[in-house]
Parts: C-alpha cells; structure tokens; sequence
C-alpha cells in the first residue's frame, strides 16, 4: 500500500480559471480577496474582438467625393441640426467634409457651428471674383477636416443668374482643388419646394430626408420624395427626428415603423426627443461634441456611420408597458 506522501495530487479544477498556469496547485490563500466585492474576472478574448470591432473605422462606400442633400419639404424639422452633427461626426471618422448652406434667405447653419463670426466672404464673392473659393471656406478650429461654405450673407442680393447650374460648378470646383476634393459635401436644404429647393438638388446624387413623425411633416416628405426621384436621386434615405417612445406607447405618435411604412424608404436614423437640442443649438456647440454624450447625439453618430458605408437600419415595434398586476391576478382574479 502507498504511504500517503506517494499518492500523486489531484489537480484542482479551479485553478485553471484563477490561475494563468492550470498544471499549478491552487493557493488557498489567493481565495481570500481583500476586497469584499472583488470578484475576478477571466480573461476573455471574444469579448476584446467585438470591442475591436466597433471601434473600426467605417469603410467608404461609393464614388468620392459624394455629394448629399439633406431636405425635407417642412421647416423646422430639423435639417440644419441634422447637417451640422452628422458633418462633424463625419469629420471625427476621419473623413473631410464640406458643408454648404444653401438657405439662402434664413441662413443658420453657421450659427449651429458658431462660426458665424468666421464668415468674411461667400460664394456670392466667388463668384464676382472679389475673393478666391479657398477664402470663402471657413475651416472649424475644433476639427481641421470640416469646412463651412455659405451662398450668401444675410440680408443680401444673390445675383439674377444664380441656380442650379451655379451650384453645380461650385461643386465642380470643389471636387477640382489643388489640395483635393472632399470625401462629402453635404448640402443644407432650405424648406419647401420652390426655386432654392431646385438649386440644393440639382448637383446632388445622394439626398437625406428628415422628417417628424406627425402628419404635416409626413406629407411633405411624400411630396419632396417624389420630385427627388423625377430629378434622378435614387438614393434617398430617411431621419426620423424628434421621436418620443411614451407618446407611441400611449399611442399619440405614430412608430418609426409607421412612418417607414407611409414614406417606403431606407431609414438612416431615429433620433430622439432631447431637450440639450436647444442649449447646444444657443452656445453654437453641436450634440456629437458634448461630454458624456446625450442620446440624441450617440443617434446622430451612428447615422453618420451608416451613411459612410451606405447601411440602414431596420425599425422595430415599441410593445406598450404591460399593466401592473395584483396579488390575486394569480388565482385569476
């Protein structure tokens, strides 16, 4: 018989978990935490690859530079917010950005930005040869990648000939810079459907339609959809802005997937309801900049990175709260 100092050890099968070595014995004394809420935590290598994952940038999609018109037919739905955030997230990625502001009467993309200050010359100046393109873009001090064009100042005169033939060789010049042409030029739309709408689309291939989900927005989005198509932009995406999930689970507001339905088109975003909107919108600092981030500026974000790489999103259904139940709904009561 062996003696029981000959008798081979038995592993312990915990030791391979809180110990690098698993063919080590475990230390008792390493059970013993000095904290009273430590718990040790394995090392997990599929959890670092999705963080890798997601922290990827963004593969370009389609030919540079894209040019994007962000419209909606309404006023006030939330076009120049959506231009100035999904412009700088699109700058944080890394790519460069152009953003025009072809509102030419109620100019306030410059405001959102708080570059209003930094606008000395404008394509109206361009284009009398009083200053030269470079000059009239206003490059943002925060991220060197983003540049602001405005068509003209407030309160000023364009000239009779200036349409959509004058935008388009804007964008030519862009796209022709010694320094190179821009990955996006975004396009600020101003509302409705008359000659600035014509002149916003006309060198754009791509267009962003922000709507609210109520009824008025939505009609004009059907309307602003169909001349989009007539004037040959077959990628149009959707934001649905402003959305609030207590009034669809009450049933006071259609769904996103409501308004999917209704427009028939890819939808880029849903931002939701947030009251920062209006602080960020007075100091002239956009939502994806602000530290920690709001909801409504994380939205934003992600909308930036599916139009990157040319993605949508799917909506889902909100299911409403379920009733609270009393103690004798367990006997069926």
């Amino acid at each position: 018989m062996l003696s029981p100092q000959l008798l081979p050890k038995t592993p312990n099968p915990l030791s391979s978990i809180y110990t690098p070595n698993p063919f080590k014995s475990l230390n008792p004394k390493t059970l013993k935490p000095s904290k009273p809420n430590f718990k040790p935590k394995p090392h997990n290598p599929t959890t670092i690859q999705s963080v890798l994952q997601w922290n990827r940038k963004p593969q370009l999609a389609g030919d540079t530079p894209r040019v994007v018109v962000i419209t909606s037919g309404k006023g006030g739905v939330g076009k120049t917010t959506t231009t100035a955030n999904v412009g700088l997230s699109l700058a944080r990625l890394g790519f460069s950005v152009v953003a025009i502001d072809a509102d030419v009467g109620l100019r306030n993309l410059d405001l959102l930005l708080g570059l209003e200050n930094r606008v000395n010359y404008t394509v109206v100046e361009v284009l009398n040869g009083d200053c030269r393109l470079d000059q009239a873009l206003v490059r943002d001090k925060r991220w060197s990648n983003f540049e602001l064009l405005c068509i003209s100042k407030p309160r000023s005169k364009l000239p009779i000939g200036f349409g959509g033939k004058a935008l388009t060789w804007l964008v030519d010049a862009l796209k022709a810079r010694e320094e190179g042409s821009p990955d996006f030029i975004l396009i600020d739309c101003p509302a409705g459907i008359d000659a600035g709408f014509i002149t916003a689309i006309t060198p754009a291939n791509e267009a962003v339609l922000v709507t609210t989900p109520d009824i008025t927005s939505l009609r004009d989005a059907d309307r602003v959809t169909g001349l989009l198509e007539c004037d040959g932009i077959k990628d149009i995406k959707m934001i649905v802005n402003r959305v609030r999930t207590d009034m669809i689970k009450g049933e006071d507001m259609m769904s996103v997937l409501d308004v999917q339905e209704m427009l028939g088109l890819a939808l880029l975003g849903v931002i939701p309801e947030d009251s920062e909107v209006i602080r960020s919108t007075n100091r002239g600092y956009p939502l994806v900049l602000n530290k920690p981030p709001t909801l409504a500026g994380l939205a934003f974000e992600q909308a930036a990175w599916r139009l990157v790489e040319q993605d949508s999103m799917q909506a889902v259904v909100v299911e409403e709260e379920p009733k609270k139940r009393g103690f004798f709904s367990f006997f069926g009561g």
